[in-house]
């Protein structure tokens, strides 16, 4: 073998064993996720319930579940195109268009320890959906979670 051979056999011996130490570096605990939403949202504990309703709506398609879980106006991006959905019954009726397959696929694959939390709110599927804990009065001293946003 050449030198060159070498050098690059070896950086890539090097890479592959570097691999998995980088992919846990920047993994995270379903106990992390909950503490970074009570930190920024509250009540980390009310957001399962919701949660793992969509992640069932989503994989069998079930619009009626998805669309109750669902704050209006809701904003939907799909199609190249914004859309303001007002209620529940122009989303179930528009479902097929307003949700994408794969966004069903990915939101239907969701787990915990992959969500993303800021102070926008939950982002699942890597931005398909997030959710997020919408306040009952001006007073915001109670909140539920739903669906604020969908982006196929």
């Amino acid at each position: 073998m050449s030198r060159l051979s070498d050098v690059l056999l070896l950086a890539g011996a090097m890479l592959l064993a570097t691999a998995p130490l980088t992919d846990r570096a920047f993994a995270q605990s379903e106990n992390e996720v909950y503490n970074r939403i009570e930190e920024l949202h509250g009540d980390a504990a009310g957001f399962d319930r919701p949660l793992r309703q969509l992640v069932q709506a989503m994989r069998t398609g079930d619009a009626e579940t998805i669309a109750g879980l669902a704050e209006y106006p809701l904003t939907v991006k799909a199609n190249g195109e914004t859309y303001d959905v007002n209620n529940a019954e122009d989303f179930i009726e528009n479902f097929a268009d307003l949700v994408t397959t794969e966004t069903r696929r990915a939101v239907g694959r969701q787990q915990y320890e992959d969500l993303f939390v800021s102070s926008d709110g939950v982002m699942l599927a890597n931005g398909a959906v997030w959710m997020g804990a919408v306040c009952e009065d001006n007073a915001c001293e109670d909140s539920h979670w739903a669906i604020i946003a969908v982006n196929n």
